[in-house]
């Protein structure tokens, strides 16, 4: 497409020479702009990416992909009493992964002069270890210790918040107690700590507590039953297929099933908007850039005007002059791109280092957990955005040179000397 001869005159207009410098400058801000919008674009939809899989990952590793509860009473929901059996049940069935029932109520968590609201959930040790974003932070003691009326697992947060270790009492109160003429009298029990879990979430680290199954049933008063059975499916992408089989499985069992996507639907809805929202906002970075390569390759082809006249009437095409400029245009642009790609991938492999980094170096929390809800600053690069983010810019810088490569063509040869 490009011949010889045509690759010659653009590298020479590539390099300025004296008293062309400024038009150089522009062409080296333009490239820089590319750069900077293409690796800022890749390294912001890395982190929203990895922002979405890690808390989606953290949110269903704890509470499942797909809950089952009893029907909703007059008095409330109802507990599901026959749940070791529907858990076997559930197991056996095409897409899912483990079932486990759970007892789940709302407390006040009090430790010395600490006190908190907090999320308790009772489970088997069996069922503890099965819940791997949990239980991949416990020893093997903590299980072995999990049993009795009076074990409880709590999180780090909250571990270090009330200054508490293996050993150390936590009360439990319950708004819930039982009925007198003087009202609901709460209920309050201490139970000994057996194991510390870090889920890498801060929310969870901080306010959720785990009690084996039946000391759950005697605290929250549920006798013979569950609050419900958290599922965890082979692949969360599909829940909505697994949802409805099971449904129409145990359509007998007076059962409610409710799955992420309807739980924390509007949650996740909010996130992708979000990504989608910032792809749209630092493509104006790229734009920008491309606006940059208009301005200087407008400039090139006005103090070229006598080269192009020359180069006419030597008997160069007019063809041949578009693809001189264009080649001196799509050379910023795919020179920016290149390094905006690597400069961009290079950071989402190293993001972490680099924000301990700056946290040193500046002395203040880039990243709080208390915030952001992860402890970590996630990234995860999807090739597809990757690529896609390249075509784009590649496809701006193009565009951008066809205005100014079609006017230097354009230029009359008589009138471009008569003007020199």
């Amino acid at each position: 497409m490009f011949g010889s001869f045509e690759r010659m005159v653009a590298k020479r207009y590539l390099r300025a020479r004296k008293g062309e410098r400024f038009v150089s400058v522009i062409a080296i801000f333009s490239l820089i702009g590319i750069a900077l919008g293409v690796g800022t674009l890749i390294v912001v939809m890395a982190v929203m990416n990895g922002f979405k899989d890690d808390l989606l990952g953290r949110i269903l590793g704890l509470n499942g992909d797909l809950s089952v509860y009893g029907q909703v009473s007059y008095n409330g929901p109802q507990p599901i009493t026959d749940y070791d059996r529907l858990a076997l049940r559930m197991e056996k069935m095409p897409g899912v992964k483990t079932a486990i029932p759970f007892t789940e109520g709302q407390v006040l968590l009090s430790a010395g002069n600490y006190n908190s609201g907090g999320m308790v959930r009772g489970m088997s040790a069996e069922g503890l270890k099965k819940l791997t974003v949990v239980s991949k932070s416990l020893t093997s003691d903590a299980f072995e210790r999990f049993k009795g009326d009076d074990a409880i697992v709590i999180g780090k947060t909250l571990a270090d918040r009330a200054g508490l270790g293996i050993g150390s009492k936590v009360t439990l109160i319950s708004p819930q107690g039982p009925a007198t003429v003087m009202g609901n009298i709460p209920r309050i029990k201490a139970y000994t700590v057996v194991g510390i879990f870090d889920s890498g979430m801060h929310e969870y680290n901080s306010s959720y507590v785990f009690l084996p199954i039946s000391a759950a049933q005697k605290f929250f008063q549920i006798k013979n039953g569950v609050t419900g059975i958290q599922i965890s499916t082979t692949d969360p992408a599909k829940v909505q297929k697994t949802t409805q089989s099971l449904m129409s499985e145990f359509r007998d069992e007076n059962l409610r099933f409710l799955d992420w996507t309807q739980s924390n639907n509007a949650f996740f809805g909010a996130v992708q908007v979000e990504q989608n929202v910032m792809f749209l906002i630092l493509t104006l970075i790229i734009l920008v850039a491309a606006f940059n390569v208009i301005s200087s390759l407008i400039m090139m082809v006005k103090d070229k005007t006598r080269d192009i006249a020359i180069l006419r009437t030597m008997g160069a095409s007019r063809g041949a002059v578009m693809r001189i400029f264009l080649m001196c245009g799509a050379s910023v642009g795919v020179t920016g791109t290149i390094a905006g790609t690597v400069i961009g991938i290079l950071f989402c492999k190293n993001i972490e280092h680099i924000r301990q980094g700056l946290q040193k170096l500046t002395g203040t929390n880039l990243f709080n957990p208390e915030v952001y809800y992860l402890e970590h600053l996630p990234a995860k690069l999807d090739w597809a955005d990757v690529i896609q983010i390249v075509i784009m810019a590649l496809a701006l810088s193009l565009l951008a040179t066809l205005y100014p490569s079609w006017k230097a063509a354009r230029t009359d040869p008589v009138e471009g000397l008569r003007n020199e």
